[in-house]
């Protein structure tokens, strides 16, 4: 069952490293993050699960162990999933449904699993074995929903840390321009994860989604199958678009 669960946006950019120069305009975001992580930690769960957004080669499950780099940005920084060398497929992992034909070998996570990588590393997390699972933007609602069920099942404390990016169309400079529907879709997402509303989450309209470039649509919808019947509360603890792109951070417990 979900006791836990905590989301937190991906961007590369919340990584120092990689931000650069810029790195103190996310300060406020790093340190909600943090503390959502901390909520995870005191559910005290038996597994944590990592769900993120991923392109082709990134979906399905990733074990324990697993290795992300942000080289591609330009920056000589790797992370590892949990722990090192624990890599190892988990024979009933709920990544079937994602279309990606299961966990059968140790791949490089996709970037979002990366960043979280990074936030658990940096939390110092070794509270209960962690495994990785990369969603394709495709995926409909229901087998979202249908991934989360599985996931929530899977041990008697499960907790998810759920990746993934709001609208990237908040002003004319955000990397899918400027669209008005969007800032009303980031708010309605911003209430649902505050108040833990797991209704909310599973009727997101996913062609919105798409148009507006929301990458944590269906990493929330997974979410919103964990939780079903869990009965946890929420609390919104960052909500703004620094670059034009909704970064929301949310603690359920």
């Amino acid at each position: 069952m979900l006791v836990a669960a905590a989301v937190c946006p991906c961007p590369p950019l919340l990584v120092p490293e990689v931000a650069a120069g810029a790195a103190p305009e996310l300060d406020a975001l790093r340190a909600a993050c943090t503390d959502a992580l901390g909520v995870l930690a005191a559910s005290r769960p038996d597994l944590l699960v990592v769900v993120g957004p991923a392109e082709k080669s990134g979906r399905g499950t990733h074990p324990e162990g697993s290795r992300g780099s942000f080289g591609g940005f330009g920056v000589d920084l790797d992370v590892c999933l949990g722990r090192p060398g624990a890599a190892g497929a988990s024979p009933d992992a709920a990544a079937t449904d994602t279309g990606a034909g299961g966990a059968d070998t140790v791949r490089e996570l996709p970037t979002s699993l990366a960043v979280a990588a990074w936030l658990l590393e940096r939390t110092g997390w070794s509270d209960a074995p962690v495994e990785g699972l990369g969603v394709g933007e495709p995926l409909e609602a229901e087998r979202c929903v249908r991934v989360g069920e599985q996931i929530g099942a899977r041990a008697p404390r499960v907790a998810l840390l759920v990746m993934g990016d709001a609208s990237a169309c908040r002003t004319l400079k955000a990397p899918g321009y400027l669209d008005e529907r969007a800032e009303g879709f980031d708010a309605e997402v911003a209430r649902a994860l505050g108040a833990a509303d797991v209704e909310a989450l599973k009727v997101l309209d996913v062609s919105l989604a798409y148009e507006l470039k929301a990458a944590g649509r269906a990493p929330w919808q997974v979410l919103a199958g964990a939780a079903e019947g869990a009965g946890l509360g929420g609390a919104l603890l960052h909500d703004d678009a620094p670059y034009g792109v909704g970064y929301l951070v949310a603690a359920w417990s």
